[in-house]
């Protein structure tokens, strides 16, 4: 595993942390907050630079603060395919497994949250809470990695690019079902990651993206800014409910 750029004087209370609502600390209580505050450390990784290959040991685990990473397969031959981002507040390794499952490289600058795997085991051990949630964590992505299996099977180009758009939107900007009003976040990865994530190619991103944008489904905004007025709207583009 990649040691990144350590920078432990860079210190946010737990309860200040953007992601704090959502990650795998969210429902822990004071004293297991304190502890793992005294415990992490933060790592930050270059756009481009490998965090860990699959197979190799991962002594760290963690949450991305900022950022994303993605998670992809290899085949003997050489052909890749990307099987999963990391967006804020996704948890980083499994306890118990020492090794990475995946290839996982910073799509953007991605900085973590991390705990040395052996502390955060014995925490987990003594702490009902933190292994609810990681528990909940880990559910949740078998409902995404189900999802993407329906997406990259069934869905055309522009209900893929518009479930993209749906994932951020949810994660980075708190949307969920029944959600109203106009929301806006950073579209964090290139168009190029995005073709690969989706099993597309550049030109059907850009030009799908460009269609949802003249018929009013979205806003570009400058610095690679997305505005969704109607996300129910969207969301049924998607092919998903309102």
């Amino acid at each position: 595993m990649a040691d990144g750029v350590q920078f432990p004087a860079v210190r946010v209370s737990c309860q200040r942390c953007d992601v704090r609502g959502r990650a795998i600390c969210a429902d822990c209580a004071p004293a297991e907050l304190e502890e793992l505050d005294r415990i992490k450390l933060y790592r930050r990784f270059a756009a481009g630079e490998m965090i860990a290959w699959a197979g190799e040991r991962m002594p760290m685990i963690g949450s991305v603060i900022e950022g994303v990473a993605s998670l992809s397969s290899t085949l003997p031959d050489g052909r890749r395919q990307t099987v999963g981002l990391m967006l804020p507040s996704d948890f980083l390794g499994r306890p118990g497994r020492d090794r990475a499952g995946y290839d996982v490289q910073a799509a953007t600058e991605v900085t973590f949250c991390m705990f040395r795997a052996q502390e955060f085991e014995r925490l987990l051990e003594r702490s009902p809470r933190l292994s609810h949630r990681l528990l909940e964590m880990k559910l949740d992505e078998l409902d995404v990695a189900r999802e993407w299996m329906v997406l990259l099977g069934r869905k055309t180009a522009r209900e893929r690019i518009a479930s993209l758009l749906v994932m951020f939107g949810e994660r980075e900007a708190g949307a969920r079902d029944g959600t109203s009003g106009t929301i806006r976040f950073p579209l964090r990865i290139t168009r190029e990651a995005m073709a690969d994530y989706l099993g597309v190619t550049i030109e059907t991103v850009s030009r799908q993206l460009s269609q949802l944008r003249r018929e009013g489904l979205i806003r570009l905004l400058e610095s690679r800014g997305v505005e969704i007025s109607d996300f129910a709207a969207l969301r049924r583009e998607a092919g998903g409910p309102e």
